[in-house]
């Protein structure tokens, strides 16, 4: 029988190839499609990265086998499981979260450059102010998008941190901006107003309305919390302190002879907050400028599940993804009211991460709320300048 014949009889699953390169593919959350990039890099192992941005999310784990396909991201608890059907990958992505785990249906097909629209793109570019018709909690941010014809890059700026890179193309009037990094699945979509103005809602989240930054003040919108003044302590002349156990299970205090005299920076954290990912690099670059000079870092880890050896698991995962050389600590869960519970000292507490600024007497002198990350590049670089400028104070 010749060759031909014998593939054609095969089943198609064992015929199919290892994905490869990049591919346009999708998660669906609120019953909405999430689009966003996946690579494919390797056979065995394979690895598959989701792309945000200019950065790559790489799968610690993965196979191909039989048209079947699994990938792993231990750092996040998560597995992607899908098959390929006549080229095009179908299954689902599953996190664990608070809740226990979720799951969201995924597809992915080769990368095809989009087709343009048929309409005039609207301008989105630039600095918009974003109210929502949230009825608690913080209700103001800053959208800050990027236009090259109707192709659009952004994101939109929360007092707990960015959105991550959103992508998305206008059609006409209209706009969809995607993003999803293994935690977060965020679909947001705007309308341009007659009058310059945006409408717009993200799935799951309250509708909002936007105007231009410089004119946010004569339409009546207030601009956004200040993270600097977002979160206090009770008595700032108090040493800050806590006690709690290390990824190796032994106590460790601010008393301890290691913190002695020493600046601090505590950082509340968690290794399911995409935004304290984008921390940790940053905190990398100033431990290595400035531990040599009397500075120490410690991360709080607030995890999901309450289980001991499967949190302490993920801060493990966590810290070795990130490089991180400092001491990180199981301070507690996400539960609602744990964090203040856990540091009485706070009078109030609302973003993850927060990062407190020590002196080397231990009294708090700073308090930064949420994260600029580089999908904020303008807000990025200038918080890098003030927390240096402020570490040195620390340090003198």
């Amino acid at each position: 029988m010749k060759l031909q014949a014998l593939l054609f009889l095969l089943p198609a699953t064992l015929l199919a190839q290892a994905p490869k390169g990049i591919w346009d593919a999708a998660v669906t959350s609120e019953g909405q499609p999430v689009a966003f990039r996946l690579e494919f890099a390797g056979s065995v192992p394979l690895r598959g990265a989701i792309l945000d941005g200019e950065k790559r999310i790489w799968s610690s784990s993965g196979t191909f086998a039989k048209g079947s396909l699994e990938l792993k991201w231990d750092y996040f608890d998560s597995v992607l499981k899908a098959s390929m059907e006549n080229g095009v990958l179908k299954g689902s992505y599953v996190r664990r979260k608070r809740v226990g785990p979720v799951t969201l249906l995924f597809t992915a097909k080769p990368f095809q450059s989009p087709a343009p629209s048929t309409a005039k793109p609207a301008q989105f570019a630039g600095l918009w102010r974003l109210e929502t018709e949230a009825k608690q909690g913080v209700r103001v941010m800053d959208g800050r998008f990027r236009q090259s014809g109707d192709q659009v890059t952004g994101t939109i700026q929360r007092i707990d941190g960015d959105f991550g890179t959103l992508s998305g193309q206008v059609d006409g009037n209209h706009l969809i901006l995607t993003h999803f990094d293994g935690i977060r699945a965020t679909r947001v979509e705007f309308e341009m107003q007659a009058d310059g103005t945006l409408r717009g809602a993200t799935t799951g989240g309250p509708k909002f309305r936007g105007v231009r930054a410089e004119k946010a003040t004569q339409m009546g919108i207030p601009e956004p919390p200040d993270p600097t003044r977002y979160i206090a302590v009770k008595n700032p002349a108090e040493p800050f302190a806590f006690q709690f156990d290390d990824l190796d299970g032994k106590p460790v205090s601010l008393a301890d002879a290691k913190f002695h005299g020493k600046a601090v920076i505590v950082t509340i954290t968690g290794s399911w907050c995409p935004n304290c990912h984008d921390e940790a690099p940053f905190l990398l670059d100033l431990y290595r400028k400035y531990h040599a000079k009397g500075l120490e870092i410690v991360s709080l880890g607030f995890e999901y599940t309450g289980e001991i050896e499967r949190d302490r698991g993920q801060l493990k995962a966590f810290a070795r993804l990130l490089n991180i050389p400092w001491t990180v600590l199981l301070a507690g869960t996400t539960e609602d009211g744990e964090v203040q519970r856990k540091l009485p000292q706070l009078a109030s507490f609302g973003a993850f991460p927060t990062t407190l600024f020590l002196g080397r007497d231990h009294r708090v002198e700073a308090v930064h709320a949420g994260f600029a990350g580089p999908a904020n590049p303008e807000e990025h670089r200038k918080l890098k300048e003030e927390t240096d400028s402020l570490v040195q104070k620390l340090l003198k």
